[in-house]
């Protein structure tokens, strides 16, 4: 129990999950991870003094914690989850909000799958209670080996490099505490706190491509190749997330170099913000910073680059390497690029 709960500890200390004054939304869904991380953040806020972080002396001053759970609607025993974490918050008097919504009739409505659906429910309601808490950070259960099913199924999608970063500890709003915990030690914490976790059945059940990953090929992989994957793939998540951590370190330097027009601020407030770059400066960089470059660029733009694949990205190479002026390319309706007088232009169309 102590070796887990310094474990969580070691791991909000090396990547700064938790600073003095934040307030944080829990997602609990009732489950064996989930609850162990709301037992180990009360435990943390009683006796912090020990965790060496930033935090103000004064016990339970530090941070605040609210929690939020999603009743997904599809197992009978649901609701039974709901109440399980409502009364474990009455009990430590921890803020609760919930929600229902039927996540399979939303999945068919929308025509997506169960598991999208339910992803898409989640975060928006953690969105929700962030802003009506006034919270400014997320905590999500992830472990060790939901990063090494990720990271499998990334690859199996070929995601590319970047997938084989899985769960990163720290992105953003969101925080995982129990990235560097094995689900064996989770379960372990919640035995012998008699915690009595809400077990969720239906990720015994092969439908889904991550209950498949986690009750077949992991096992499998386990048994006939090596039985330390989960270790091995959560130490190739390291290596990825440090040479990629370089790596755009490396764009964002090419980025100011061949910038020659853009203000953060004129783009949240423009009408049509747009972006330029030196298009001679770009052709000059190698095909895989120029891939980046154009993957960061749409990023401050939209604020995100979903949408755009791989073929989008080599149609705007190969257009700029053409250096034919007025020819432009939408890669999606949010965005055109143009290229005009020796440079080119990212215009926002949202």
């Amino acid at each position: 129990m102590d070796k887990l709960k310094k474990k969580v500890i070691d791991t909000i200390k090396k990547y700064n999950l938790i600073e003095s004054g934040d307030k944080i939304v829990l997602a609990v869904s009732g489950g064996p991870d989930s609850i162990c991380m709301l037992d180990i953040f009360i435990e943390i806020r009683k006796s912090f003094e020990q965790i060496g972080c930033d935090f103000n002396p004064e016990p339970l001053a530090s941070f605040g914690i609210v929690v939020a759970h999603v009743n997904h609607m599809i197992r009978k025993d649901a609701k039974d989850d709901e109440i399980y974490v409502k009364n474990y918050c009455e009990k430590n008097n921890i803020e609760f909000y919930s929600k229902s919504i039927d996540v399979g009739k939303l999945a068919n409505n929308n025509k997506i799958g169960t598991e999208e659906a339910g992803r898409m429910v989640r975060y928006e309601f953690f969105d929700e209670i962030l802003e009506k808490t006034n919270s400014n950070k997320i905590a999500i259960a992830h472990n060790k080996n939901d990063n090494a099913e990720t990271i499998i199924m990334n690859a199996i999608r070929g995601s590319g490099v970047s997938g084989l970063k899985g769960i990163e500890a720290k992105r953003g709003k969101y925080i995982r505490p129990l990235i560097k915990c094995e689900r064996t030690e989770i379960e372990e914490y919640c035995k012998e706190r008699k915690l009595d976790p809400r077990i969720d059945r239906t990720n015994f059940e092969n439908e889904y491509t991550r209950n498949k990953i986690r009750n077949i090929v992991i096992p499998y992989i386990e048994q006939e190749f090596n039985p330390n994957i989960i270790e091995t793939l959560n130490r190739l998540s390291d290596l990825v997330i440090e040479e990629e951590t370089y790596i755009n370190r490396q764009v964002k330097n090419v980025y100011n170099n061949i910038l020659i027009e853009e203000s953060v601020e004129d783009l949240k407030n423009a009408k049509s913000p747009e972006i330029v770059l030196d298009l001679r400066k770009f052709n000059n960089e190698e095909k895989v910073i120029k891939s980046r470059i154009l993957l960061y660029t749409i990023t401050r733009l939209l604020g995100s680059s979903k949408g755009i694949e791989k073929i989008h990205i080599e149609d705007v190479i190969k257009l700029c390497s053409n250096n034919i002026g007025n020819k432009y390319l939408t890669p999606n309706k949010n965005i055109k690029i143009l290229i005009k007088n020796h440079k080119i232009y990212f215009l926002s169309q949202v």
